[in-house]
């Protein structure tokens, strides 16, 4: 159903690169958006192996670029600035109603992770590392081997509210929904978690991206097989629709969409954003490298080839 588009995806260009060219050192998370003015900004995560898992996410890096493709450097959020154990995957976006950029990240912190965000600026680059704040908190801890919580926020602006997606943890990472008259206050879905595992993407399954389409909503996922090699990391990417940002239909169950081309023990292709950009779908994604690092890439598909 989906060859034309997986197709499309044999071409990109490298867009940021892990500080050292080693294992386990990794650039990705990415978040992007284009402004108004049509700049591009992209938020990723900066990771290196030299801490335990929860601490190794050191750097929020922000990157401007005119193009889309070559990305500066114009803020580093550190771990230490913000006092938080380590970063994840962050989320930046602009408020329709008031012009200003939003920043939200996520951080394990005493009773589990959560999901947290920054003062809005008039300018991704003047984020204030000391105004982190949690938004989206864990349950009470039950006895569970792993810690609970929330974690990798996908929020957008639609139906007149807005929806924050994450992964939610309890014994496995499935797809939780929240929604919020201002992005501070949210509420839980009901109906969570929205989007469960199952097919090829029985161990986890997690938010990507929701991309806005002419009648409802692409939905992009990660997931990963119980009998792949490390399945904690070794991610792909499957695709999903929504009339309703609450109902999700699994159109990739059988297999994934999308892994990386590249040779090596891991096919990690995930944390993808997909963006609209004239007739074309520029799509960011943290891919794996032949020694285990990782880097972010972009892809440009026709955006037909999308129509669900």
């Amino acid at each position: 159903m989906f060859e034309l588009l997986r197709q499309h995806f044999s071409q990109y260009e490298v867009v940021l690169e892990p500080d050292r060219n080693e294992p386990e050192w990794w650039a990705g998370a990415p978040s992007v958006m284009r402004a108004p003015d049509g700049t591009f900004y992209l938020a990723a995560r900066m990771r290196s192996p030299e801490m335990p898992p929860g601490q190794r996410g050191y750097e929020i890096r922000i990157l401007k670029s005119a193009d889309g493709v070559r990305f500066e450097p114009i803020h580093r959020i550190t771990r230490e600035a913000a006092s938080v154990p380590g970063f994840e995957r962050p989320a930046l976006l602009l408020d329709p109603q008031t012009g200003q950029f939003r920043l939200y990240a996520c951080a394990a912190l005493e009773h589990g992770w959560s999901i947290l965000r920054f003062d809005d600026a008039d300018d991704p680059a003047r984020f204030d590392p000391k105004s982190l704040r949690p938004v989206i908190t864990p349950p009470a801890p039950h006895g569970l081997l792993i810690e609970p919580g929330f974690k990798d926020p996908v929020i957008l602006w639609a139906e007149g509210q807005w929806h924050l997606y994450a992964i939610g943890l309890d014994r496995v990472e499935r797809t939780w929904h929240f929604t919020s008259p201002d992005g501070e206050r949210w509420t839980s879905d009901p109906r969570n978690p929205i989007f469960d595992n199952g097919g090829w993407h029985n161990f986890y399954t997690r938010p990507s991206c929701v991309l806005p389409m002419d009648i409802g909503y692409l939905f992009v996922y990660g997931g990963s097989n119980a009998r792949w090699h490390d399945p904690n990391y070794n991610i792909g990417t499957g695709l999903a629709y929504s009339l309703d940002l609450t109902h999700v239909t699994d159109l990739t169950p059988d297999a994934p969409l999308l892994i990386s081309t590249t040779p090596g023990r891991t096919q990690i292709w995930r944390y993808s954003q997909w963006l609209r950009v004239a007739d074309e779908l520029f799509v960011y994604a943290e891919c794996a490298r032949p020694n285990a690092s990782n880097e972010i890439r972009r892809f440009r598909v026709p955006a037909a080839c999308a129509a669900v």
